[in-house]
């Protein structure tokens, strides 16, 4: 009887084609189930990308949820080690509402978790792990990078109370310049004061072409030590093949409650969100009880379905 071989469909190439990445360097494959309970979830909400969560009662009572994030059952389920670094990847499906009309989705993410003594290395190892991981997607691609200790504290020199900083931010991630003007005045700030954000969010473009205006800016601001961590971030990839794909973008943050430093976002032509999404969240870690720093990030395997319609991967 012959047996039919399968082929592997886009998604299921490039998702070995990450693992393999992954492990050649080092990186150990952290499998998890499908529920955790749904306190977890409740307490963290922000963290999350989509408010919904599917929810049931199990057997004894406890109200579970299906997975709808993996990094928060990562932080949950291992335990600080001092002194060590751990490196994870993983490659798991998560429930989340894609959008109104389309409801809950199953979608498959693989990335990569590093917890421990996090330093520059490390950061560093995990920016061009994210660049690569575009490069396996498509040889077209962009990874931007921010960091957002000095964006909150741009925004804290504005800021007069959270409210005002939760708007400030919201403009940031938008890159709604007009919207901190509106801010301002709404507090009673003269406009002036947003300046500094307005030029720092304006910026766009290569290391080479903008981080010797962020340093100007930010030593006027007081933020001259996060300048000098982004300059380091980004010097990373000089010389590399990477190197001309990398942009300096304010407006790739996470949310600044579980983010700290440098955080970032990959796309590719042809797909108008970010298939790749990661930073530094020892905020995270503390607000869940870890003394562990950690860094990571998420490749959105669903949001390539396009490239397997008309577009191309490359190994």
């Amino acid at each position: 009887m012959q047996i039919e071989e399968r082929v592997m469909d886009s998604q299921e190439r490039i998702g070995f084609l990450l693992r393999s990445l992954y492990a050649g360097y080092g990186y150990s494959r952290y499998r998890m189930g499908k529920f955790e309970e749904y306190d977890l979830y409740s307490r963290n909400k922000d963290f999350l990308f989509s408010e919904g969560v599917i929810t049931f009662t199990d057997t004894n009572g406890r109200l579970m949820a299906l997975k709808p994030d993996v990094t928060l059952s990562i932080v949950k389920n291992t335990r600080d080690i001092p002194g060590t670094l751990r490196k994870m990847y993983y490659h798991e499906n998560v429930y989340r509402v894609a959008s109104v009309e389309d409801g809950f989705r199953e979608m498959t993410q693989v990335g990569v978790e590093c917890m421990g003594e996090i330093d520059s290395a490390c950061i560093a190892e995990t920016l061009m792990l994210a660049a690569e991981s575009l490069r396996l997607c498509s040889e077209d691609y962009v990874l931007e990078i921010s960091h957002l200790g000095m964006l909150g504290a741009f925004v804290d020199a504005i800021a007069s109370d959270e409210k005002m900083r939760e708007e400030l931010l919201q403009c940031a991630v938008e890159k709604n310049l007009h919207g901190i003007s509106r801010i301002c005045a709404d507090y009673g700030k003269a406009e002036s004061a947003g300046e500094p954000l307005r030029q720092l969010l304006s910026l766009y473009g290569s290391p080479k072409s903008v981080m010797p205006k962020i340093r100007r800016l930010a030593e006027e601001n007081g933020a001259a030590e996060y300048a000098e961590e982004l300059a380091r971030a980004a010097a990373s990839f000089a010389g590399k093949e990477a190197e001309n794909k990398i942009r300096i973008d304010f407006s790739a943050s996470g949310d600044v409650k579980y983010y700290n430093g440098i955080a970032f976002k990959g796309f590719i032509s042809g797909i108008p969100d970010s298939v790749l999404s990661g930073g530094q969240y020892d905020r995270l870690m503390r607000r869940m009880g870890r003394r562990d720093r950690a860094v990571g990030f998420a490749v959105f395997l669903n949001k390539l379905e396009r490239l397997a319609e008309g577009g191309k991967t490359d190994d």
